[in-house]
């Protein structure tokens, strides 16, 4: 069973995403630039969202390099005094998950770790404390508890965010993890020319008998219609949340909810670009192939007559999902719900999937998993 998401989202101008220049991110497709925003910058922006927290009533993993400074806190508040957690930790970072950096502070990789895993290892620690202290059997201790951890850890969690996005270390591969949920990066339905604001800000301590501006500066930004798509596996999700089924319920509903509802940060304070979807559909399939619906706007949308791209990006949404039922058949679908902000959009082959209301949308999803 597979569960797939399709959002049309309009934003003003703004920088929510930005390149290595510090502008906002762009690509080509259909042969002209589009905007971009990056699978990783929204789904940053969704397992942190506080309504994915709130609707899994589950803690998010966490990702860092500062392992050792986190397990040192949890240890001195265990009673451990620093100077012996200082003494061991390296070593057992480094025989257990991943090298350290050259300042010997932090790991040469970003971990991806639950709250759950995170207290085994300190449980794990403690529990070898003694051994741990002695150098020589400090070396076996560390292989020993790694087998032991690696076991219990091997091919499962109890973060939902780190269930659905999997997590890849290259050095002990036996810890990854398969994602359950692919994220498309966000493409523009249509052309995108990037634009210039020129800034400028008054110094209010300068002396009367000084003009000009305290500060100036540019900064990239672009106004585009977003087309967004996501896909989650829902055997690999249950498989990856050691079959919790409720969990893995839970945590389609918090993707679901926080996808609609989280946006990237970049620039907000600058732009203020708070524009919620205007267009959803949600499918849930069993089995078959993913259908992206991005093709739909190979061709760039235009805007209507009397402006607008909301309304036609839609319209070739709907066309495009039309021709593929038509072409491909829709023996796999078992669920479509559809949901519009402006009432007037033109449905042809969705319309008879539309729902009222945010909660009517995502209950069409959750009712048809087989918890």
């Amino acid at each position: 069973m597979f569960i797939e998401l399709h959002m049309i989202q309009n934003f003003a101008p703004a920088n929510l995403n930005r390149d290595d220049t510090n502008n906002p991110k762009d690509c080509e497709f259909g042969g002209v630039r589009r905007a971009r925003i990056s699978s990783q910058c929204l789904k940053r922006a969704i397992r942190l969202s506080p309504i994915f927290a709130q609707t899994t009533s589950a803690d998010v993993g966490t990702r860092t390099k500062w392992i050792i400074r986190l397990l040192r806190e949890h240890l001195t508040a265990a009673g451990k005094p620093e100077a012996e957690a200082d003494a061991i930790l390296p070593a057992f970072v480094t025989g257990y998950i991943s090298k350290l950096d050259k300042d010997g502070a932090r790991t040469a990789v970003l971990l991806y770790l639950s709250k759950t895993e995170i207290a085994d290892l300190v449980q794990a620690l403690l529990d070898n404390w003694a051994a741990l202290l002695d150098e020589e059997t400090r070396a076996k201790t560390v292989e020993q508890m790694t087998k032991v951890l690696v076991k219990a850890q091997k091919g499962q969690t109890s973060a939902p965010d780190i269930a659905l996005f999997g997590r890849m270390l290259a050095e002990h591969p036996e810890l990854n993890l398969e994602a359950a949920c692919q994220v498309a990066h966000a493409i523009s339905t249509h052309r995108v020319t990037m634009e210039m604001d020129f800034y400028t800000a008054v110094d209010d301590l300068n002396p009367e008998d000084t003009t000009g501006a305290g500060m100036m500066g540019f900064i990239g930004f672009d106004s585009a219609c977003f087309y967004r798509y996501a896909r989650i596996d829902w055997d690999q999700l249950v498989k990856n949340l050691r079959d919790d089924t409720g969990l893995a319920a839970r945590t389609v509903e918090g993707f679901l909810r926080a996808a609609v509802a989280a946006l990237p940060t970049g620039k907000q304070n600058t732009f203020a670009a708070h524009n919620p979807p205007s267009f959803l559909l949600a499918v849930v399939r069993q089995d078959g192939m993913g259908w992206s619906l991005v093709n739909a706007f190979e061709t760039p949308t235009k805007p209507n007559p009397s402006g607008g791209l909301v309304a036609p990006s839609v319209a070739a949404m709907d066309v495009y999902w039309g021709r593929l039922c038509q072409v491909y058949g829709t023996a796999t679908l078992v669920r479509l719900a559809a949901l519009a902000v402006d009432a007037d959009l033109s449905l042809e082959h969705l319309k008879a999937a539309q729902v009222e209301g945010m909660q009517a949308w995502v209950s069409a999803v959750v009712e048809t998993l087989p918890v």
